[in-house]
């Protein structure tokens, strides 16, 4: 648990959302796909999103493997009870952040602005997506906000455990 303005809250209820390289640019690169909302926007979209479920989100962004890597290995140990993510490009190579996702315990979320198994051959493939609980793509804001929604459900009390391969 933890406390923010005296209330406390379960792991459970808080969610980590990880946005991966170059989403720092939403809003400027390439409007057409990715559309005019900025990063900081969409931000304050998830968390008035996750406030209204009852539940905390916390958004981060980098644009270094690594980096990402860390938070996703330190959310447990941070209270988190799930992570959302958008691994951006790391998506289709990084087998360092799918091994990451597959090592801990808390369910991950992956979620695309875009439908990238409508989009360039190279965007179709996911390394993440067998790692994490599920993979929702192609709602532009809406997806981070039905992942935050999906990684709720799947942390609430009598929710059968993941099928993911470990």
């Amino acid at each position: 648990m933890y406390t923010l303005g005296g209330m406390a809250r379960p792991a459970a209820r808080r969610v980590l959302v990880l946005h991966g390289p170059n989403l720092n640019l939403l809003g400027t690169r390439e409007p057409t796909i990715y559309g005019r909302t900025t990063l900081a926007q969409l931000d304050l979209l998830i968390q008035r999103h996750a406030t209204s479920r009852g539940a905390e989100a916390v958004c981060r962004q980098s644009n270094h493997e690594g980096q990402l890597i860390d938070w996703v290995q330190a959310a447990t140990r941070e209270g988190f009870g799930a992570i959302v993510m958008n691994p951006g490009a790391l998506t289709h190579y990084s087998l360092a952040l799918r091994d990451a996702v597959s090592a801990v315990s808390v369910p991950v979320v992956e979620v695309h602005l875009s439908n990238i198994h409508g989009r360039e051959e190279f965007r179709r493939h996911s390394v993440i997506a067998a790692a994490a609980r599920g993979q929702i793509a192609g709602f532009g804001p809406a997806s981070y906000l039905l992942g935050v929604d999906a990684a709720l459900q799947s942390v609430l009390p009598g929710r059968p455990p993941s099928r993911r391969p470990r």
